[in-house]
């Protein structure tokens, strides 16, 4: 049977996807992983998000990060479930 890949988008704002992403990573991990002030100088979601909807480039890779993050965490889900 033929199975439709879920999308990670789907129902998720921006704002849902960065305090995931600072929940796992933390404001400075996440600055490290990708090199913006927003997340390196008195980082808050409110700026990060100014920042993140004004500027495609920084939005992509956000979400390539939050992609990579949740196929990591399926990978060690099902690794713990053998």
């Amino acid at each position: 049977m033929f199975q439709k890949k879920e999308d990670p988008f789907h129902g998720k704002t921006l704002e849902m996807i960065l305090n995931y992403l600072v929940e796992v990573y933390g404001w400075e991990d996440l600055g490290q992983r990708i090199d913006i002030n927003c997340f390196n100088v008195n980082p808050s979601i409110k700026s990060s998000l100014t920042f993140l909807r004004k500027t495609p480039w920084a939005r992509t890779k956000v979400e390539d990060l939050y992609v990579f993050t949740l196929r990591k965490e399926k990978q060690a889900k099902e690794n713990n479930d053998k």
